[in-house]
Parts: structure tokens; sequence; C-alpha cells
């Protein structure tokens, strides 16, 4: 396993981030722990996950698998780099989502709860407060750090022009501020290339995509179509945008195997040859999906490979950040 600086901090965690989502809705708590046991034997110390996961309201049902598991002692808790997120609503009450001091710090407390632990090594908000200032949102995060329940504090989903007016208002407090940003990226959604990357990279936070294979459009979807196997990309949005783009993806597919790889490990090495990118989500339902992944961290793309690619998958307007991407 690689490991790398969580943006400017001194924190070291794997390439890979091990994804939680499914942890409850698709995979059962027994295979949960197992999926999670097995990530650590490979070396992937960075787990994610959101006090909203599970999808019941208020439960919070995933973070209590991870506290269930890290229960279990053998040092899991000391080994595992935590995320989770506060925003959400987990209540039908007024307070019961956003970004209030009340609610970030009630939340707090309950995902520690939950995850039967002292502390949150990443506490990531999950999405940008429209009507919360960010003095309120900073002094919360600060009290969090001082009782050493919380050590650093990331953002999801956050537009560029967030994350600079986050970072100036905790400089002029003295504060670390944010040291990660989670947002959706990958060859089919490069949008962050835009402002969100530039950003990141001018105040050092760390960048962890989610949907790197694009709901499984890049996991080979017209070949687990063919077989009959592909649930994930048979309906819905899934099922639109894999016919929008059922050329490129055919050539991708091909791409891959002429590689002598699996597509999921292209689109996931494709990722971590971006600049600023810290770790990939990826978020295994059984334990052959997560030993495949990590085929991802031998493969290395040459520029040939890198160029093919974007044709197949173009960037917004010129490429790279703004304003040359859309301006002279």
């Amino acid at each position: 396993m690689e490991y790398t600086n969580l943006g400017r901090t001194g924190l070291l965690v794997s390439r890979l981030c091990l994804g939680t989502m499914n942890f409850g809705p698709k995979t059962t708590e027994p295979d949960s722990f197992a999926i999670m046991d097995r990530a650590l034997e490979h070396g992937i110390n960075f787990f994610d996950t959101a006090n909203v996961y599970g999808w019941k309201l208020g439960e919070g049902v995933t973070e209590g698998i991870l506290g269930n598991w890290f229960a279990q002692g053998g040092g899991r808790r000391e080994k595992v780099v935590l995320a989770t997120k506060v925003y959400g609503r987990m209540s039908d009450w007024p307070n019961g989502q956003g970004l209030s001091a009340r609610h970030i710090i009630t939340e707090c407390n309950a995902s520690l709860k939950r995850l039967q632990t002292d502390y949150i090594d990443l506490y990531q908000m999950h999405h940008i407060s429209r009507t919360t200032p960010w003095e309120e949102i900073w002094q919360a995060m600060e009290v969090l750090v001082a009782q050493g329940k919380v050590l650093y504090v990331g953002s999801s989903n956050f537009a560029g022009w967030h994350i600079a007016a986050a970072q100036e208002s905790a400089k002029a407090r003295h504060f670390l501020g944010l040291v990660a940003e989670q947002c959706i990226y990958n060859l089919m959604a490069r949008t962050v290339e835009l402002e969100v990357l530039p950003a990141a990279r001018q105040y050092g936070l760390g960048v962890i995509p989610w949907s790197p294979l694009h709901g499984g459009l890049l996991s080979g979807a017209l070949a687990k179509l063919a077989a009959g196997s592909a649930a994930r990309t048979a309906e819905g949005r899934a099922a639109d945008d894999l016919e929008k783009n059922r050329s490129s993806l055919e050539a991708f597919e091909k791409l891959a195997a002429e590689l002598g790889t699996d597509p999921s490990n292209l689109a996931l090495a494709w990722l971590l040859a971006q600049d600023g990118v810290t770790a990939p989500i990826i978020g295994p339902r059984t334990i052959e999906q997560l030993d495949s992944t990590l085929g991802t961290l031998e493969l290395t793309l040459d520029q040939a490979t890198l160029d093919r690619l974007d044709e197949l998958f173009p960037p917004v307007g010129k490429g790279g950040a703004g304003p040359e991407a859309w301006a002279w």
C-alpha cells in the first residue's frame, strides 16, 4: 500500500479510501466486518462514512456498524484514520440538519457514541450551508478540536469559492481550517477541475473523490450488461448516462483490455495520476470487489494513455483550470 499526506497536514493516509455507504443497506454487518478487516490486511487505513448513511432517519446505521467493528478491539480503531460527516437531516425538528453550532456539536457527540470512539480524525461538512456564517461554524469546530473530539476538519461538495471563503475566515481566527475536500470526480464528471481542484491546491487541501466509477459506468458496465450482471447501471440515471456515452465507454473498455487491466482499475489509476488527488473512495460490497481494486496501485499510466483518456472523456471547456478553460 502507498501512503500520502492528507493535504498540507502530517497525517498519512492510504492512496485508496474505504467508503462504507453500502454497509447496512447493501452489505450485512458480518460482511462489512470482513471487508474492513481485509482492508486493514491490505494496508488501507483511511475509512470514510457519514452520519446519514444507512438512510434511516436519525439512526446512523452505518456509523453503528463501524462502531461495533471498532469495539472488537485488536487495534482496529488505532489503525484507522476515521472520517465522517455532518450536515444531513437527522431528525424532523427544525434544527435537525445543517451547520449551526448546535447541530455540529450535537451530531459530533452522537457520531462519537455510535462509532464507539473518543475522537474523529476528519470531520467533514457534507454540504455548504448557505445560511450559517463561517464565524459560527469555525467557533463550533474550534470547540470540538479543543476538546479532542475532532482532529481535522474537511469539506464535501463545496464550490471553489466556498473553500476560499472558509479558509480566509479560518486564517483570520488563526485556525487550521479545512484540510480536505471530498467531491465527485471521475473521467465522466470533471467539472471540479475548473475551480475546486485549483482552490484545493492553493489552500493545501487533499482531494478525496467520491463516485470514482461514476455509479459503476466505468467498471466495465457494457461487458457486465452483456453478461447480465450490471444491476447498478441497468436503470435510472446510470442507464441514461450509459446510452449517452456508449461509444466512449466501448472504447474505454477496449483500452482497459489492451492494457491488461480491469476498467475499474484504469479509472482509479487515472484519478491517482491527477495533481492533488489524495485517495479515491472505493465502495466495495464484497471482499472480492475490494481485492480487485488493489491492482490499481500497480498500474502506472503513460502520457499516451492519459491523452487517450482525455480524448474519450474530454475535460470541460479547453481543459484545466478556469478562467483559461473557458476564456482566452
